[in-house]
């Protein structure tokens, strides 16, 4: 398997870069090429492909995951060769840390001056070799305010009986065991097997509880009112709290996942 120019949304980037040019320019020199890439949903523009060829003549394959182990699972199976990808920050480390990368060559980036210093040099990439961020946000959890009255501050009402059925959860191992972890108390990234474990009986204790283990179907459901509190991420809480006016979006007082893409 080949190495990996990882480039977070790398399409969007040249794009702006090559939109500065004028169409007259003849100077597209890898017209005809193709990138395999593989991003989240809902992560661009739906004319950014197209800007994209038409500007530079190359031709993309574009593929959507909806979690990281989705992702790496079938990136490592060796199914697509794939150039780009969009992980979050604990999957770039480990990519790195398997060989999997190759180092980004910044004169052909030029717009990463735009990038602000506090999303550089973070410790998975401490010397930005190997990625450029591209969107950061938070895990919370989404209610809709008619069918809770309480305050939500905790992560201790993921685990109220009396929302059973009304709960839906990430489908993500990491996550899961992020919101387990913060509200045990402990750091969600222990390396601690007894913390690990404690997470394992709590998420196991929570699991009766649950309607749903889901990643982009939590939009639907919530907006649809199918459920009553969601783990979900800042920036689809955004936007399905724009589509039903009875959301909030809370982050629990015992601290959450700050993620990178």
């Amino acid at each position: 398997m080949k190495k990996l120019l990882l480039v977070f949304l790398a399409t969007t980037v040249i794009l702006s870069a090559c939109a500065k040019a004028p169409e007259s320019d003849p100077a597209k020199p890898y017209a005809g090429a193709t990138l395999n890439v593989y991003n989240w949903g809902d992560y661009i523009a739906e004319d950014t492909l197209t800007r994209f060829t038409e500007e530079t003549g190359i031709r993309v394959n574009y593929e959507m995951f909806d979690s990281n182990e989705i992702m790496y699972t079938k990136y490592k199976s060796g199914a697509v060769d794939y150039d780009v990808l969009v992980p979050s920050d604990y999957m770039i480390e480990k990519l790195i840390a398997e060989d999997e990368l190759l180092e980004l060559n910044f004169e052909n980036i030029p717009n990463i001056e735009y990038i602000d210093q506090s999303f550089k040099g973070l410790a998975f990439d401490e010397n930005d070799k190997y990625s450029v961020p591209y969107m950061w946000g938070t895990v919370g959890i989404l209610y809709n305010t008619k069918m809770v009255d309480e305050p939500v501050d905790s992560w201790d009402i993921l685990w109220d009986e009396k929302y059973s059925g009304q709960i839906i959860m990430q489908n993500s191992v990491r996550d899961a065991f992020a919101v387990a972890l913060k509200k045990l108390g402990y750091s969600l990234n222990t390396t601690s097997k007894a913390e690990v474990d404690e997470a394992v009986e709590l998420l196991k204790e929570q699991a009766p509880l649950v309607q749903a283990y889901v990643i982009d179907e939590v939009k639907d459901k919530m907006i649809g009112n199918e459920g009553s509190l969601a783990v979900i991420y800042s920036g689809e809480a955004i936007y399905t709290a724009d589509e039903n006016e009875d959301l909030a979006y809370a982050i629990p007082k015992e601290g959450t996942n700050l993620w990178f893409d």
